[in-house]
């Protein structure tokens, strides 16, 4: 009775031992806790990619918009409204390169959310609030060519450094209010109040009316106020280019306001290639967030939301590629001219030196 007991002992020993080592194998967040998450695991050799590409690519989104504000700040010809707005939206995207880059990719890296409860609602916030105001900015910045292009004669008085600048400091701190709101009332600060599946996960997880909320004012509304502006914008502009070209056409002299009118023009659809490449690498994910995480796979979520960050280090390339004064200015910031006397005063848009 014994041998045949001590025989069926080691045949479950046997038969136990694959799942006993697998339970072995299991990676967990945090292992001294019984709800921690598991942590997927990846090679060396995956490790190593994937740091170094979002490395990369959070220095190259820092890099170039800090080039931007400092062209901006520095040179006092680029003082405008207009630019100061590009400055603003450029801190933004400076603040995703610096902040929410790398924190997403060791989120993504690791598996695992390893900075607590408080800095994952705190981290909400701040993705939201840089967001949210980069719309914000780009909405500002589409009215601003708005009044340049359909009433160039009123600009001067319409559009000011002040009434910028109050703009600006709006945008930032309703963006600031509306996404502090809706994190808190979401119960990110209230552990009592969050359900996840397991310790050591920090996901964007808000109730569908805030999901349809957010939709609408975040995304919905500004994307139709923007196209709606654009639309005006290059109806207009297209009427004044056919002005120019049938008065050169005719002999005629072009006088200074119509070649400003050119140049207002050609803002209008630099900035406009800005707001739709915009618009297409945020609406993906703005849709898919109706449906619901659980309906979305998270390879899809992740490439979506990572097509989102990415257009941060995307529009100092277009400055560059539209706008020669950005392409002096970084000539003057590398070579580190910029530290001469009286380097602020120099004009940037004729200089050649």
């Amino acid at each position: 009775m014994g041998v045949a007991q001590r025989e069926r002992d080691n045949a479950e020993e046997i038969h136990s031992w694959p799942m006993r080592q697998r339970i072995m194998e299991t990676q967990y967040c945090f292992p001294d806790i019984n709800s921690s998450c598991i942590k997927e695991k990846r090679s060396n050799h995956e490790y190593n990619i994937m740091y170094v590409f979002f490395s990369l690519l959070s220095a190259w989104t820092v890099f170039l918009n800090l080039l931007v504000i400092i062209s901006i700040s520095h040179f006092k010809k680029l003082h405008t409204p207009t630019n100061l707005l590009i400055l603003s939206l450029a801190v933004a995207d400076l603040l995703v390169g610096l902040i929410v880059i790398p924190v997403e990719a060791i989120k993504l890296i690791e598996t695992c959310w390893y900075f607590g409860n408080a800095f994952c609602g705190l981290f909400i916030i701040i993705l939201g609030l840089v967001l949210s105001a980069s719309l914000s900015n780009l909405i500002f910045i589409a009215a601003d060519r708005y009044v340049a292009v359909n009433h160039p004669l009123m600009y001067p008085q319409k559009v000011t450094m002040t009434k910028s600048l109050v703009s600006i400091f709006l945008s930032w701190c309703c963006s600031s209010f509306y996404n502090t709101t809706m994190v808190i009332s979401n119960g990110y600060f209230d552990s009592s109040q969050r359900i996840y599946a397991c310790y050591g996960e920090c996901s964007f997880m808000i109730n569908f009316a805030w999901r349809v909320t957010d939709f609408f004012f975040t995304f919905l509304f500004p994307c139709i106020l923007n196209l709606t502006l654009y639309l005006r914008i290059f109806c207009v502009a297209q009427q004044q280019v056919k002005v120019i070209n049938s008065q050169m056409k005719g002999g005629k002299c072009v006088l200074d306001g119509s070649v400003k009118r050119k140049s207002e023009n050609k803002a209008a659809v630099t900035l406009g290639i800005i707001v739709v490449i915009h618009l297409l690498c945020y609406l993906p994910i703005y849709i898919f967030s109706l449906t619901g995480d659980a309906v979305i796979p998270s390879t899809t979520a992740n490439f979506l939301t990572w097509t989102m960050y990415v257009n941060s280090g995307l529009n100092p390339v277009i400055y560059a590629l539209f706008y020669s004064w950005f392409r002096k200015s970084l000539k003057h910031i590398l070579s580190l001219r910029i530290f001469q006397v009286a380097s602020s005063l120099v004009d940037i848009f004729t200089d050649h030196h």
